[in-house]
């Protein structure tokens, strides 16, 4: 099974898109499964179900982040090159679905009670979401 699809899967099994991404690519960064799930569980729905940037793209940051992230504060050069990944991750990703914003992605508020409703009578966790985690899987593979 490809990351996109395993990351899919994971998230259609009851975690959250952040989960998804971190706990398919951390293991092979040296982050354990669980310990991936615990660290990317407050990001799901936008952060915390706030709509704002879509959980499986925080789930990449933090996977560009255990691949490249900076562990001395004067490694200028492992900023650098993580935030530039973040860059073009953001852009690929934006390109294929217009924005990074779940609110916008879903069209819907996860905020709110009606948001949230909305969202389960329409099963965007089978119907929606599983599409924005393998875009972000794939973009991520493609950059790591």
């Amino acid at each position: 099974m490809t990351k996109p699809d395993a990351a899919a899967e994971c998230f259609k099994s009851g975690f959250n898109c952040s989960q998804a991404i971190v706990s398919t690519f951390g293991p092979a960064l040296g982050l354990p499964r669980d310990r991936a799930l615990k660290a990317a569980a407050a990001f799901g729905g936008g952060m915390g179900r706030m709509g704002k940037t879509c959980g499986a793209v925080t789930g990449a940051f933090m996977v560009i982040g255990l691949k490249h992230g900076m562990t001395r504060a004067d490694d200028v050069e492992a900023r650098k090159k993580t935030y530039k990944l973040v860059g073009e991750l953001v852009q690929e990703f934006n390109a294929r679905n217009k924005t990074i914003e779940c609110k916008e992605l879903l069209g819907c508020d996860l905020s709110t009670d009606e948001g949230l409703k909305m969202a389960m009578k329409k099963d965007f966790h089978h119907t929606v979401c599983p599409k924005f985690i393998k875009d972000a899987a794939e973009i991520l593979e493609k950059l790591l």
